[in-house]
């Protein structure tokens, strides 16, 4: 998961989006949506490009993952998180372990050094 990249802009469908993620499954996409709609941020998702093949006329079996983004380019997930501007549906602060989806509530009274 991205949450230590570097701060990326791309163009998704025309639009230019800050990337939050790339090559997440539906699953993730679904979670990304909500929680960055309910934080009102315009999310743009699209499908990730095909890989490369080495061999010119090997059938490409593209994987099914998005590209997601969010309109406003000053978003960085990793500002987000670890400054805590990021809510949860129930008002929770969104913490590590949330956001990479290992924990199912968060728990912002554990500071995430602490979190084992």
């Amino acid at each position: 998961m991205a949450i230590n990249k570097n701060h990326e802009f791309e163009d998704i469908d025309g639009i230019k989006c800050a990337i939050v993620e790339k090559n997440v499954t539906p699953e993730r996409v679904q979670f990304l949506t909500s929680l960055l709609s309910f934080n009102e941020y315009q999310v743009v998702v699209a499908a990730s490009p095909a890989p490369k093949a080495d061999v010119p006329d090997a059938p490409i079996v593209a994987p099914t993952t998005f590209t997601v983004g969010v309109t406003d380019l000053t978003f960085n997930p990793t500002n987000s998180v670890f400054g805590r501007s990021l809510k949860t549906t129930d008002g929770h602060i969104v913490t590590l372990s949330y956001w990479q989806q290992k924990d199912t509530l968060s728990d912002d009274t554990i500071p995430y050094f602490e979190h084992k």
